[in-house]
């Protein structure tokens, strides 16, 4: 306790003082407490195991030293930090509205005002030049509070009552409640921890599913009628790897409720008109078989993985969803990944991956007739937008590109016309001035690794330009290529923005996702690493100048590469990282854990856990040389506990051999596993981040071009 005292101490006397005066202020030395697990005949040592309890006086000083000391070190770099924070709003159209979607006759869209941290849903009845009714505003929910994130949504069919839910603590705890839009108040009806709601038909019932207060996983499906001070139990998941999600179909006949876990998946239905029906099950519950379910007239379409990793797309008739009367309408295909399935009263939307790029694919039912959309740029991000009605006229796509903002088209669903609703309007950016590459790197077993590359045109290729590669690569999502106008304020200084696209991600479909998880997640490193060595030998970056970033999964990367080649890397930032991955997976009372094990391993399993303890980067830091880093984190954050980057952050200090910087920002304020909720802070918190990245890449990267 003294030891944490006098830091703070020489922290504040450090901002006290001058900056030429002042003493480099010293970092925090967490205590060492033997703490041992005996596993498999090995034993995991863990000193700081104590940084597990939360709340008490101790942790929290120890916590509160450590953003003082990354505040402290970071304190010459503040009016950069303004500069950035000045740079990247300058690009935020910060009064805007966003494309408004049709549903039940009013027009549903969110818009912004300048000055205001969050959101407001609004609502305009026929069309858009009606009277505006304000549905929701966050900033007046928000008020006194200091968090605010709105979950799900949703407007029962005769327009009166809105469903909603809120997070007030970044805990992704969300609370339900009830508003009559007739008279702009809520409810009685509150529920707690509540994941996802559907509407019955005409909007008397509302079946909700809330989450175990524990293990934070969605499990319960509940009835409840509107008004009423009574809600019933309908369904419980019982298996722990298996979460629950209720929503509706577009048709609003059914309700659909999916049981899933990472690797399989089982669907009940029951008509939206009838909330008593018993659920009927699609299809029972086989290990590894993956389906999901949607309905038009008698059929119900399935997208399911049997016959193949890739998913087909199948159909049963509503009363005999059975396997066995399953008709094959989209065959599997090896280099093609079936997303997600859109339907409509006439059209048939795929959602599909090739060549690691997103596609989509419209087929007209009446006459069989299917065509792809055609994209102006080789490297982009498409999916479908919002689409509430039943029979369309067109289909609302989103697009949009590393130098392309996000743009919002109504696709004729006849002619094929596109039509530009909506671009988001990115005040002093000029596109013409940038340019995107997308090149491969060849891993150790010769697979080709795609990487998006964004830099300045005419950016050097002789090894002097700075770079920042940025990566995911865990449970099979596919990391977008998309706009982010806070990058130029690091690409404008000549730093380019590089983002690989490595297994263990979905870019490449299911045996992409495959390589890359249990017995395989090594080939998630080394092919980051590849994809590093391929950037410095190709000239756009030198080893003394490449700095890498991940988040939550992404810094579980960060943590094993930098582990495996601290050589490699000048700088770090690891966001939310899960990089204390032994210990997490053995504590099954910890939110998400026993459902990972399809993605990471059980380390009860001895063949697991010796694969696992190769890479958990918590348990493999050495005496040695690392790159600067910074480490950070939410007190409050579910899914990455924030004693996971604490305790790594601890065993580095005593650990490494170099006087690099070593900075762990942890905001104990409420927030959530993506930082702060309001849009302007979670500004400051990237301004923040550059500049740390920045003053590590100086003087490879100067001050933007043409100021």
């Amino acid at each position: 306790m003294k030891r944490l005292a006098l830091v703070l101490a020489l922290v504040a006397c450090a901002s006290a003082q001058k900056p030429a005066a002042a003493p480099q202020p010293q970092p925090p030395v967490a205590r060492k407490v033997p703490h041992a697990t005996a596993l498999h005949g090995e034993t995991l040592e863990d000193d700081y195991f104590w940084l597990r309890q939360k709340g008490t006086p101790e942790v929290e000083e120890y916590l509160r030293a450590e953003a003082a000391y990354a505040d402290a070190m970071m304190r010459p770099t503040e009016p950069l930090q303004q500069r950035l924070y000045g740079e990247m709003l300058s690009r935020v159209q910060e009064t805007d509205a966003a494309a408004p979607f049709r549903k039940d006759g009013y027009w549903y869209y969110t818009r912004t005002e300048q000055g205001k941290q969050y959101v407001i849903l609004c609502r305009r009845k026929g069309s858009m030049e009606g009277p505006e009714q304000v549905l929701l505003d966050l900033n007046q929910l928000s008020q006194g509070k200091k968090f605010m994130a709105l979950g799900t949504w949703d407007v029962s069919d005769d327009g009166n009552l809105l469903a909603y839910t809120t997070d007030e603590t970044g805990f992704r705890q969300y609370g339900l409640h009830l508003r009559d839009l007739r008279t702009g108040n809520d409810g009685p009806d509150n529920v707690a921890r509540v994941d996802s709601v559907a509407w019955s038909r005409g909007g008397g019932w509302l079946f909700y599913v809330v989450e175990d207060p524990v293990a934070k996983r969605p499990f319960q499906l509940w009835r409840h009628a509107v008004g009423a001070a009574k809600d019933d139990l309908m369904l419980e998941e019982k298996d722990d790897r298996f979460d629950l999600e209720v929503r509706r179909s577009r048709s609003r006949d059914f309700i659909f409720v999916t049981s899933s876990s990472h690797t399989t998946s089982e669907v009940r239905f029951f008509a939206a008109s009838d909330p008593f029906a018993t659920p009927m099950l699609v299809q029972p519950r086989e290990a590894g078989h993956e389906y999901y379910v949607d309905h038009r007239g008698g059929l119900l379409y399935i997208r399911t993985n049997s016959g193949g990793r890739n998913f087909r797309l199948v159909t049963a008739p509503v009363w005999a969803p059975r396997k066995e009367n399953w008709t094959e309408v989209v065959p599997h295909r090896e280099e093609v990944m079936l997303l997600d399935v859109d339907l409509f009263a006439n059209n048939l939307v795929l959602t599909e991956r090739e060549g690691g790029l997103p596609q989509i694919a419209v087929t007209d039912l009446r006459t069989g007739k299917a065509r792809r959309l055609s994209f102006p740029e080789s490297d982009y991000d498409v999916r479908p937008g919002q689409n509430e009605e039943w029979d369309p006229a067109a289909l609302r796509i989103a697009y949009q590109s590393p130098v392309t903002p996000r743009s919002e088209y109504d696709v004729d669903l006849g002619s094929g016309e596109w039509k530009l609703v909506k671009r988001d309007p990115v005040p002093n950016y000029d596109a013409a001035k940038y340019e995107v590459e997308r090149i491969q790197a060849t891993a150790g077993d010769g697979v080709r690794v795609p990487v998006a590359v964004i830099h300045r045109k005419g950016a050097p290729r002789d090894g002097s330009a700075p770079l920042f590669l940025y990566a995911y690569g865990s449970y099979g999502v596919s990391y977008p290529d998309t706009f982010d106008s806070r990058r130029f304020s690091l690409i404008d200084r000549g730093v380019t923005f590089a983002i690989a696209h490595i297994r263990g991600g979905g870019e490449l479909g299911k045996r992409w996702h495959d390589q890359g998880r249990m017995m395989n997640k090594m080939n998630t490193f080394t092919d980051f690493i590849a994809c590093a060595e391929h950037l410095v030998a190709q000239g756009y970056t030198g080893k003394d100048r490449l700095a890498i970033g991940g988040g939550s999964a992404g810094g579980l990367l960060m943590g094993a590469v930098t582990n495996l080649r601290p050589d490699l890397f000048h700088a770090v930032v690891a966001w939310v990282p899960f990089v204390d991955v032994l210990n997490t997976m053995l504590d099954e009372s910890l939110p998400l854990t026993t459902g990972e094990f399809e993605e990471w391993g059980n380390p009860k399993n001895a063949a697991e856990f010796k694969y696992m303890r190769q890479y958990s980067p918590y348990d493999n830091v050495a005496a040695k040389a690392y790159p600067a880093m910074l480490v950070k984190s939410s007190y409050n954050d579910s899914q990455v506990m924030y004693w996971e980057p604490a305790k790594w952050v601890a065993r580095l200090r005593a650990s490494k051999t170099d006087a690099n910087a070593l900075l762990f920002k942890i905001n104990m304020e409420p927030a959530g596993h993506g930082g702060a909720s309001g849009r302007y802070d979670r500004l400051r918190e990237t301004a923040f981040d550059y500049a740390f990245l920045l003053s590590q890449l100086a003087p490879a990267a100067g001050s933007p071009a043409g100021r």
